[in-house]
């Protein structure tokens, strides 16, 4: 399989697991006001004064321009193509097809396919193959898999990849698959998609069309940007109607398929290499004479149509530089990307000092959700941009106070009292910065402040079980709204190697610069 979306640095979370977009609502329209303005719409004077080059397209067409005719000669065109093309990349989760495997063979190969699927979510080929090659070295296990491992191994093995879930629910699906169904994943995708957590419909359809030669369709990002130019679909891409004339096109180049799972891996294939959403190269597709996108690009189209059965859903097309017909990669339609979710949190480096060791304090977050089971400082989420330099230094005192034991001797910004030595002294609160992270939802800044303790006894403070950190930002839902996490103290040398996400490395390497420089 391929990337699923462009690879940007999201760093860590939070994904879907499969291309299940959600249904955007459209204004109601009557069926003769889209056909009259999909015939008859001109540029207003208005949009002539914004751009004298801008148009659009007016090319009424039939509802059957949006369905597959020939998928029997398509497939051999596209089959070809891939034959020559499968290998190129070097993915090693793609074998062919070979029926004559028992059904723990099959088992296996629908786990390696199950495993590259979930890696390949947000994330690069090239990225995804050491990675995978790591993973099956450690779980090639059949029947077992990754199910007698634990969240922080996992995680170990996926440190750097990123979207951190996608590693807890496979852990998850293979414990379920372990332990209720025999060691096997379904072999059909109804039953794949309705019991395996974080199994969708495309990583469903894509594993039992690959490993079982079920006959079940595929859709993911690359799937459906081919699948909008070869049926001309130009209306909201996540909208219903929309999703159900991609999924039923997709399903029609599977329908009758000899080997179902090549088909799919060479429409994904397809949309990975040529397809592309920008520079498309056409003239190398082996679908080009079926596009009706390239057909409307070149003018070359011959559509007639009755007006009873002209298509409602389409949107006129705008065009520019001079051109008259739209180019393909006017599909699918463009839609404005939501604005990430600005968010500030707190994040305290607490340090413990006694001698010559130097230890640091983590907690483990929940094992749902962002970045789970992974990690991180002592954090208060979600803080008002207006926060104040005391108010920071509360949050760190609310948060020791939870994690810690024992209380603590507040010395700071006082000389240390040494008159107690068996409570251990906060001692500093220092400012370290500030640390941007985006993930493909949230756009986090983090506020590093370096936060140091002394004192107390021979070994770090002693710590809470299982606490319940406060957040100053949600005082109204009480401590005991909020997750209890574990905490632990770590040596220097050791931070690094602990099951941190890309952010926490960011929030450790500006926390660095004090002593650093000191």
């Amino acid at each position: 399989m391929t990337k699923r979306k462009k690879d940007i640095d999201y760093s860590s979370e939070d994904s879907a697991s499969d291309f299940e977009p959600t249904v955007a609502k459209r204004p109601v329209v009557s069926r003769r006001k889209r056909r009259a303005t999909a015939a008859q719409k001109v540029p207003t004077d208005e949009r002539a004064e914004a751009s004298a080059l801008d148009t659009y397209a007016t090319s009424p067409h039939p509802r059957s321009r949006h369905l597959i005719a020939s998928p029997d000669l398509m497939r051999p065109s596209l089959l070809k193509w891939y034959s020559g093309a499968h290998e190129v990349r070097g993915m090693p989760w793609r074998k062919p097809f070979d029926p004559s495997l028992d059904a723990d063979a099959r088992a296996q190969r629908a786990y390696e396919v199950w495993i590259s699927e979930i890696m390949l979510q947000q994330t690069q080929v090239a990225t995804v193959i050491p990675y995978y090659n790591r993973w099956m070295s450690n779980f090639q296990q059949s029947r077992t898999w990754c199910a007698a491992s634990d969240i922080d191994t996992v995680n170990g093995l996926w440190k750097g990849l990123g979207y951190y879930s996608r590693a807890a629910r496979l852990l998850a699906g293979a414990k379920k698959a372990v332990e209720e169904l025999g060691g096997r994943l379904p072999d059909n995708a109804k039953d794949m998609e309705a019991l395996i957590p974080g199994v969708g419909r495309y990583t469903a359809g894509a594993i039992c069309s690959i490993a079982f030669n079920e006959q079940v369709p595929v859709l993911d990002g690359n799937v459906s940007r081919l699948m909008s130019r070869l049926l001309a679909i130009h209306a909201p891409p996540k909208s219903k109607p929309s999703l159900d004339l991609l999924w039923q096109g997709a399903e029609t180049m599977v329908k009758g398929a000899t080997c179902a799972g090549d088909v799919n891996q060479a429409l994904i294939e397809l949309g990975s290499t040529v397809c592309k959403p920008r520079d498309p190269d056409c003239s190398s597709c082996p679908l080009q004479r079926w596009c009706h996108a390239y057909q409307i690009a070149e003018k070359v189209t011959g559509e007639t149509g009755d007006i009873e059965d002209l298509c409602t859903l389409c949107d006129p097309i705008p065009i520019s530089d001079g051109h008259n017909a739209p180019p393909v990669t006017s599909y699918p339609m463009k839609v404005e990307r939501k604005k990430q979710r600005e968010e500030l949190n707190i994040v305290s480096v607490v340090e413990w000092r006694n001698g010559g060791d130097r230890w640091f304090l983590l907690t483990r977050r929940p094992e749902g959700g962002l970045l789970a089971g992974l990690h991180e400082f002592p954090t208060s989420p979600e803080v008002p941009a207006s926060i104040s330099a005391l108010e920071e230094r509360e949050t760190a005192m609310t948060l020791l106070s939870c994690l810690i034991k024992s209380p603590l001797l507040d010395s700071f910004p006082k000389a240390a009292d040494t008159a107690r030595s068996d409570v251990p002294r906060l001692v500093k609160i220092e400012r370290a910065g500030d640390v941007l992270h985006v993930f493909s939802h949230i756009r986090k800044t983090y506020r590093v402040q370096w936060v140091l303790l002394e004192g107390g006894g021979a070994s770090p403070p002693e710590l809470a079980k299982r606490s319940a950190l406060a957040s100053s930002a949600k005082k109204t839902k009480g401590a005991a709204g909020l997750p209890k996490l574990e905490s632990m103290w770590i040596l220097l040398d050791d931070v690094e190697k602990a099951n941190i996400g890309t952010g926490v490395s960011k929030v450790w390497s500006q926390a660095r610069t004090l002593w650093e420089r000191n």
